[in-house]
């Protein structure tokens, strides 16, 4: 497999899903909105762009499977997966906040080997190829040189279930508000991923995630010289549902106060 050759076809799929999201916005319709769950929406938006990733990822590559955030295609067991959330930000989108992405991931038993991110409204393309670096469009990036937290800006997350670890977590929020530049929660795990690849945060955290929230984004910082673990610092950060994503500096004073704060936490 080839991967280099298929960064370029990719890219000009999300581009694709990205500008049909960008023409839906300008009429969106509220009422076509539904809810998964409680505070988790979709709307026929997020359906149709992966109808659109899907049929374009089976032309260029027919032998791979796919994780896909509305299971618009059958999952089937192949070595080789597309991990695609469709509309990363679907809450922005519907409330015309302009912070969502594209997010399309390929994987080889289970290990992250082509990760491209879209932001739709900035039209940055971020992408990576495993041992081939990261870049926005065409650009070459990297994570930010700040060697402490004091001197670092966080993005995080706000889970839609609590599981037990809210108040841990409001804790730790407030340990961060007080000993870096500040938080931010832009709402696109996605983007939040290439924006510590990118150096525009240090780092990134959240907890209840899917495997399509954060595919892509963990392998554009990995290969942007940045760090990714679970919470407890182990490797189980695409489909464990927990992450830490930073420049590498400033990783281990991050992680060591989270499991601290979070120890006992069910």
């Amino acid at each position: 497999m080839n991967l280099e050759q298929l960064v370029k076809p990719t890219i000009e799929i999300a581009k694709k899903a990205g500008a049909f999201i960008r023409k839906e916005r300008q009429n969106f319709n509220l009422e076509r909105v539904e809810n998964k769950g409680f505070n988790d929406l979709v709307s026929y938006v997020d359906k149709e762009t992966e109808k659109i990733i899907v049929a374009g990822l089976r032309e260029i590559f027919p032998d791979a499977g796919f994780i896909t955030e509305e299971r618009t295609v059958d999952q089937i067991e192949t070595p080789w997966k597309w991990i695609v959330d469709p509309l990363d930000g679907t809450t922005n989108f519907v409330h015309g906040v302009p912070v969502y992405s594209v997010s399309i991931a390929l994987a080889q038993e289970g290990r992250i080997m082509l990760g491209v991110v879209y932001e739709v409204n900035l039209n940055e393309c971020f992408y990576a190829v495993r041992g081939g670096g990261a870049f926005c469009n065409e650009t070459p990036i990297h994570v930010s040189r700040a060697a402490l937290l004091k001197e670092s800006l966080i993005a995080t997350g706000f889970p839609y279930h609590e599981g037990g670890k809210i108040n841990r977590y409001l804790e730790l929020l407030k340990f961060l508000l007080l000993n870096s530049h500040g938080l931010r929660r832009l709402g696109s795990a996605a983007v939040d991923l290439c924006y510590v690849a990118s150096g525009r945060v240090e780092a990134y955290m959240e907890y209840n995630l899917q495997s399509y929230d954060v595919a892509a984004g963990t392998l554009i910082v990995e290969e942007a010289g940045g760090m990714v673990t679970d919470f407890g610092g182990g490797g189980n950060f695409v489909f464990g549902g927990e992450i830490i994503a930073s420049n590498g500096a400033i990783h281990n004073q991050l992680q060591e106060k989270l499991v601290e704060i979070f120890k006992g936490a069910s």
